[in-house]
């Protein structure tokens, strides 16, 4: 692989981050493991045994859902994995419970009784 290939895979940004997704390879059953950095190609995940490059994925990320792709490369504890189209990684990111479906008006707004001192 030259140097201009080497650049050119890596010009994606990566967010390093720790979160956990549900896997299957080819048709093997689902299985939970750690995402190490995720990008808009793809992710790094934690691998108990390499993996066959070209292998089938199909990934449950939170905030983004599920998502095909195939192993990119892998060595002990470590694959990558290709996503068969391109997501936005901020989405994973996200807090699932920082929005409010609820009008402005309707929020509790904690204020200070009166009549209550404080010490």
């Amino acid at each position: 692989m030259t140097n201009e290939q080497q650049q050119g895979k890596r010009q994606r940004k990566r967010d390093s981050l720790f979160l956990s997704a549900s896997v299957r390879i080819a048709d093997s059953e689902p299985f939970i493991t750690r995402v190490r950095n995720l990008s808009a190609g793809g992710m790094m995940i934690d691998a108990t045994t390499e993996l066959a490059n070209g292998t089938s994925v199909t990934a449950e990320i939170r905030g983004i859902g599920q998502i095909g792709g195939r192993i990119a490369w892998s060595s002990p504890g470590r694959a990558g994995v290709a996503f068969d189209v391109e997501i936005d990684p901020r989405l994973a990111r996200a807090n699932p419970g920082t929005k409010s479906v609820l009008p402005e008006y309707l929020k509790y707004k904690p204020t200070r009784r009166s009549g209550l001192a404080i010490r």
